[in-house]
């Protein structure tokens, strides 16, 4: 039923969360459409980050469900940037959970979402250079 248990990465999360009964579907499960929106929201994070300022999500590639998000576990989500065009960014985002009375860990949830950059007419603009 659920992956072997694994050791989340050692960075810090984007966003960390408990999924709470309002986020189930009709048959009381963890829906997927929740855990997905909170993947964009941490990407999201990221893109601001390094296009220092506002992006939009454009597209997202490869999404695997990989196991259940049961109501009460914390779900904590890692966004790493993975390649970066002229105005474009590739976003890897990965989910994993904890029950609420373990240490247990487990990757629920994994895919790459791509951003634009924008301004504030909401066109796409150059990516800042990389600082440093």
């Amino acid at each position: 039923m659920l992956h072997k248990t694994a050791k989340m990465p050692d960075e810090i999360p984007v966003i960390r969360t408990i999924a709470m009964p309002a986020d189930t579907n009709p048959a009381g499960d963890i829906f997927g459409g929740w855990l997905m929106s909170q993947m964009d929201l941490a990407a999201g994070n990221v893109a601001a980050r390094a296009a220092r300022g506002r992006a939009a999500t454009v597209a997202v590639d490869a999404i695997a469900f990989l196991g259940p998000v049961f109501v009460g576990d914390e779900v904590s989500l890692f966004g790493r940037l993975v390649s970066r065009g002229r105005t474009s960014m590739r976003i890897e985002v990965e989910a994993w959970r904890r029950s609420r009375d373990a240490e247990d860990t487990n990757k629920v949830t994994e895919a790459v979402f791509t951003f634009v950059a924008i301004d504030e007419n909401r066109r796409p603009r150059a990516l800042p250079p990389v600082e440093g």
